[in-house]
């Protein structure tokens, strides 16, 4: 007698979502980049500007991006949307962030990533894909906490040649740690 088993991959693969705040488009780019390299559907990436907090509702992994602007502040869009984040029960959500960000901001470099990440910690959200950031030169970052730096932080300015590179790496570890 012949057995056959089906395991349809798709079936077990996580939902994600990817959301993003952006001023000048950058972060935008960014999140499709991530978007492609995940194997996210256009349709699952949303622009917090035209976003309600409880559209992470369906998602079981959630990509936040955010650009970093002024003393370490979070792009525009983000407040209000990252105010409702802060009020929804986000318990078995994986969590990672992304963000834009200026070396030569110094003190502050990708801010907002430390910001959204610190907000977020009441929300029993699990948050993943901490990265390194060598190759940049800035004196610290808000989003480096408790000695590791809590998201993927990219220098499209400065550095826009080591954005291809990153992504690939932080994709790659974000679905080995989400179990694709």
């Amino acid at each position: 007698m012949l057995f056959i088993v089906s395991i349809n991959k798709y079936e077990e693969m996580k939902k994600i979502g990817i959301f993003y705040g952006s001023s000048t488009g950058m972060t935008a780019e960014v999140a499709q980049e991530i978007a492609k390299l995940m194997g996210v559907a256009e349709a699952d990436v949303h622009d917090v500007a035209k976003s309600s907090p409880s559209d992470v509702a369906p998602y079981d992994v959630l990509l936040l991006g955010s650009s970093t602007w002024g003393a370490g502040d979070l792009q525009d869009d983000w407040y209000d949307f990252l105010d409702g984040l802060e009020a929804l029960d986000l318990k078995g959500k994986d969590v990672a962030l992304f963000g834009c960000g200026d070396e030569s901001m110094s003190d502050t470099f990708c801010g907002a990533i430390g910001e959204i990440y610190n907000r977020l910690q009441a929300t029993g959200a699990k948050f993943i894909g901490f990265f390194n950031a060598d190759g940049y030169s800035f004196d610290e970052s808000p989003a480096f906490i408790d000695g590791v730096y809590v998201g993927l932080l990219l220098d499209q300015v400065n550095h826009e040649d080591m954005t291809e590179g990153r992504l690939k790496e932080w994709t790659a570890q974000i679905k080995k740690e989400i179990g694709e």
